[in-house]
């Protein structure tokens, strides 16, 4: 070989090594997914991401949606509290194939945690909250659950055993699928009660980071400043996988296929009607006594959201700083969404009655009528087999008697306007939705959905909250963000369940591996350039 040869060999050399390093670090289409950064914002609305981008043009969320997909009309599958909203996005499903309504609900097969050898008749509720964890004898939560807290149940093996989260789950996650495939997944999130993530294999998630929000000691959900100063615990668990260690910082892993938490921050800034009332946080020195939430109906932030709102921006700033550091901003696909909306964002709607069981038994003859007492039993029932009812701005009931559920549902239309309920689903109406509740224990025998801005409480504490069907319930924020994804607004509906499958096909995995996926007919995302997921 000559020189001249040789010179040219070293220079297509040279060139090949520049290209490779290029498609690596400076990828430019959607093949090339290694990381997927999945973030709730948990109460962020379509309206507030479409407010906030305007109003913040050099925002990392304005970045963001700048560099791909918004989905303005994106929809949760019905039920919009904490559990089935991050179940959506995880599993692809909704209460139909994964089989939770609430956090706190109830089911017909299961026992009291107290009734540990599972004698019959089985029923009760399935809480699975703060309620649940584990103290040391100071009085410290251990960001761990206890196991005495627990129901029970009859497992596979005919033993009576404790219901951990996520073996209460009915169908698998994008985590177990990743984790099958010999990729490394993590999530952070504010119970320990997020075990739920974990999949019915109980080990979907390497890395799983529950710091405590709401303790014996401190509740932060009192505080916007609190919950951001949580919020930022779960932050920092992100940047140390950024940068391949476990969550603490500790050890080097290498960064997740998968990996995400859930902002509080905006949620509880959206709530507090007196942030900090109690004065609990010593470190909120600047909100306390105001009101959060909005001004008015258009959703204009009071300044606690607004501090929630730039300070979650802040943190989402700081996770892409991390990426590009790394070289992993143009090859990570970053999907910011939220379990679930608030409702009501206009401030003069709110309507806090009481709760709903309460108001059944003050009509005229809620202290005599069968199926006010049928609902007004269900309500005051602690533990066992006589049913159980769970509202906020949703009224979920299950009757001990499920003969009743049509009689009990007439009763509660005929009494609508007192009981404030805009929809009593029940029966038919019911099973075109959900699974048939005589059929399946989880199911509630009638949903109520109140009018809208209706709270079935008369606590002072907040003034929004999530759970039901309304519109600022399930409108939530969707942003889909990488490279190869033009700048776009899709005004179509979709659901958060779409993200699940969206997910896998990003990381060239089979979205059919999800049972949700299947039972539901979930597809991917459109206009994603991923195909249709089927």
């Amino acid at each position: 070989m000559n020189k001249r040869q040789l010179v040219l060999l070293l220079c297509l050399v040279a060139i090949g090594s520049v290209l490779a390093n290029a498609r690596d670090n400076g990828r430019n289409d959607q093949e090339n997914y290694r990381h997927v950064l999945l973030i709730s914002v948990d109460g962020l609305h379509a309206l507030d991401v479409a407010n906030y981008v305007q109003s913040h043009p050099q925002s990392t969320m304005a970045q963001l949606a700048n560099r791909g997909i918004t989905y303005t009309n994106a929809r949760t599958p019905r039920n919009s509290d904490s559990f089935p909203g991050l179940l959506a996005l995880i599993t692809g499903g909704s209460p139909v194939s994964h089989g939770f309504f609430y956090d706190v609900s109830y089911d017909r097969k299961i026992f009291d945690p107290n009734n540990v050898t599972c004698t019959l008749p089985a029923g009760n509720m399935m809480v699975f909250d703060e309620s649940i964890d584990l103290y040391d004898a100071q009085g410290n939560d251990l960001n761990a659950i206890d196991p005495t807290k627990l129901p029970n149940y009859i497992d596979r093996w005919g033993h009576c055993s404790r219901l951990y989260p996520h073996a209460a789950l009915r169908t698998n996650t994008i985590f177990e699928v990743v984790k099958a495939d010999g990729g490394r997944t993590a999530w952070a999130d504010k119970h320990p009660a997020y075990d739920l993530v974990n999949g019915p294999s109980g080990k979907g998630v390497d890395d799983l980071f529950t710091p405590e929000i709401t303790t014996n000691s401190l509740d932060a959900t009192h505080s916007v400043v609190c919950t951001v100063l949580n919020d930022q615990l779960k932050v920092t668990a992100i940047l140390n996988e950024i940068n391949g260690l476990t969550h603490d910082g500790k050890t080097w892993v290498g960064v997740p296929e998968v990996f995400g938490m859930n902002f509080q921050g905006v949620s509880v800034g959206q709530k507090l009607s007196s942030d900090n009332s109690d004065g609990s946080c010593t470190a909120d020195m600047q909100f306390t006594g105001q009101a959060g939430g909005y001004t008015d109906g258009l959703g204009t932030p009071t300044a606690v959201l607004q501090y929630a709102l730039d300070q979650t921006d802040a943190a989402l700033g700081s996770m892409v700083s991390a990426l590009k550091a790394h070289n992993l901003y143009n090859s990570t696909l970053i999907v910011l969404t939220a379990k679930h909306g608030q409702s009501p964002i206009n401030p003069a709607r709110v309507n806090k009655p009481g709760h709903f069981a309460d108001l059944v038994s003050g009509l005229p003859d809620g202290q005599s009528n069968p199926n006010a007492i049928a609902i007004t039993s269900a309500a005051n029932c602690a533990t066992g087999s006589c049913g159980f009812v769970n509202d906020d701005d949703i009224a979920l009931i299950w009757l001990a008697d499920q003969t009743l559920d049509s009689s009990a549902a007439d009763y509660i239309n005929t009494n609508a306007v007192p009981l404030f309920a805009e929809e009593v689903m029940a029966g038919n109406e019911l099973t075109l939705q959900f699974n048939d509740p005589t059929k399946d224990s989880r199911t509630p025998d009638i949903i109520v959905q109140p009018m809208y801005g209706t709270i079935y409480t008369k606590s002072s504490a907040k003034n929004a909250e999530h759970g039901g069907f309304a519109f600022s319930d399930t409108n939530v924020g969707l942003i889909l963000s990488a490279p190869g994804l033009k700048a776009s607004v899709i005004k179509a509906p979709v659901t958060t369940a779409q993200v699940a499958p969206t997910i896998l096909q990003a990381l060239k995995l089979d979205p059919n591996s999800l049972n949700s996926v299947n039972a539901e007919q979930t597809p991917v995302l459109p206009e994603t350039g991923l195909g249709n997921g089927r």
